[in-house]
């Protein structure tokens, strides 16, 4: 019989519902339209031998037997109309099994948790822009010289500079200033390598914490850095202050130094790892995240995770870089279906980990299935542009710290404020019900619409997702919904 493990829900929520060995039944009562809905707001996959089903509305999760699944197929060929979906698999399986089925799926459905309305638009529309958070480019330079760097080597297209103290106070008082009654505030410290401009961070970070004290606001800081300059003062720095670290580290030591060389030349891991690791014992192993690329050079990143993982570390993220097609290091969409199959190896290295007690974060597998983010979230994204922003060493504003320096998305400046509104407008209105490639797709609810900077270097529109980033995230969500059901049987 069906037997829900984890419950909740509503369609502005994620839930997680499983259901396996539907009953019998012999009066069926359809209580659903037919239509499209059936291919566009459901999603079936077998992973494994396991038979799941995506209610991508209402963010339910169904674990199904076989003959629940040939049932939901069929219904799906049919659109919904239970006498064409029996013609099609009913008789094979015998009334009784059909029909249990189907009142199992009307229960479902009255439920919420299959075939959920479509929320409206307007109803996840991101409200007036209210901003949250600040990449401080600090330092506008670096001591690597990465090949896949989107920051063209820490200059991101202008002159090598570093933050002053004061125009990151400005930052800070136009951050406070734009947040309005938003209480929880982040800053980013970014480059290039913002340690190489160490002492105007630390003279930032209190400034800032005094600032959201007046205004009676809480605040938290990031800083992600190659590693080279955690040297014990920034170290104690960092961990005082209560810092999340992205520390930038590719995997094993030849895809690393080939990748992220030293800007005199020669690999860079041997002088990070070590400063990286005690950086991460210092803390216990906690906040902290491994952010590493892979490429075309590697796309057996499986053993890249494997590295990170002997090296000591639990809480990683490896992303697939995104580059021009012409560069040697590019992934290119014939590179699909390997990399989909790596994520099924690095699906079998999370399970050998866990299974033997020692199980890591790896970002991607980290959906949330019973209490994800609000239905604005889900449709709109990541908020560059309206609830983040960048700002240069200048004081220049642009929605992320991926797009800098490109003209078209120049914003204004921290002293005179936003100049160009329409611009911060339609990073605003970027919506996934309204955006042709993310209309059909069953995954839209999960990434918003996905970046809208990689969207823009790719296909030349924030609104237009790159395909292939697209295919494998949603690869990945099928890995996590699949790790996830592993758990909860």
């Amino acid at each position: 019989m069906y037997r829900p493990l984890v419950g909740g829900g509503g369609p502005d929520r994620h839930a997680c519902v499983l259901a396996a060995n539907f009953g019998y039944l012999f009066d069926v009562e359809v209580p659903w339209d037919t239509g499209p809905a059936w291919h566009r707001n459901l999603h079936v996959f077998n992973y494994r031998g396991r038979y799941i089903l995506v209610d991508v509305n209402s963010g339910a999760v169904h674990l199904l037997d076989e003959v629940a699944a040939a049932v939901v197929a069929a219904l799906r060929q049919a659109e919904g109309d239970v006498r064409r979906a029996f013609a099609l698999c009913g008789q094979a399986m015998g009334t009784e099994a059909f029909a249990g089925v189907v009142k199992e799926l009307a229960d479902l459905y009255r439920a919420g948790s299959l075939l959920a309305p479509d929320p409206e638009a307007r109803a996840g529309q991101a409200p007036a822009p209210l901003l949250k958070a600040l990449c401080l480019h600090v330092a506008h330079d670096c001591n690597l010289r990465c090949r896949y760097c989107f920051a063209g080597t820490g200059r991101f297209g202008g002159q090598r500079q570093l933050m002053a103290a004061a125009t990151g106070r400005l930052a800070i008082d136009f951050l406070v200033r734009a947040s309005g009654g938003q209480r929880f505030l982040e800053i980013d410290f970014f480059g290039g390598e913002p340690l190489l401009n160490f002492t105007v961070v630390k003279e930032l970070t209190a400034y800032a914490r005094t600032r959201a004290a007046e205004a009676g606001k809480e605040i938290s800081f990031t800083l992600t850095t190659n590693g080279l300059l955690l040297e014990p003062e920034a170290e104690d720095f960092l961990n005082r202050e209560g810092f999340q670290v992205v520390l930038s580290l590719d995997g094993r030591a030849e895809v690393h130094d080939h990748m992220r060389p030293l800007a005199g030349g020669g690999g860079s891991y041997a002088a990070v790892l070590p400063r990286m690791q005690r950086l991460v014992r210092s803390r216990r192993g906690e906040n902290y995240y491994i952010r590493g690329t892979y490429t075309g050079w590697n796309q057996d990143f499986t053993r890249d995770v494997r590295a990170i993982l002997e090296a000591g570390f639990r809480r990683l993220s490896l992303e697939p870089v995104v580059a021009p097609a012409g560069v040697p290091y590019a992934l290119k969409p014939e590179l699909v279906q390997t990399l989909c199959q790596e994520y099924d190896r690095l699906v079998d290295l999370y399970l050998e980990y866990r299974q033997g007690g020692n199980p890591f974060l790896f970002f991607h597998f980290q959906v949330d299935l019973t209490q994800g983010p609000c239905l604005a979230k889900r449709l709109a994204g990541c908020g560059a542009g309206h609830q983040y922003l960048a700002v240069t060493p200048a004081g220049d504003l642009y929605p992320c710290h991926q797009l800098v320096h490109e003209p078209e998305f120049y914003l204004g400046s921290v002293s005179r404020g936003i100049l160009f509104p329409e611009r911060q407008e339609a990073f605003r209105r970027v919506n996934v019900l309204e955006q042709e490639p993310c209309r059909e797709c069953w995954a839209r609810f999960y990434c918003g619409g996905g970046c809208r900077a990689n969207a823009w270097h790719v296909t030349g529109e924030i609104g237009w997702p790159d395909p292939l980033g697209c295919e494998l995230e949603k690869k990945r969500l099928e890995c996590a919904i699949y790790l996830q059901v592993c758990d909860l049987l």
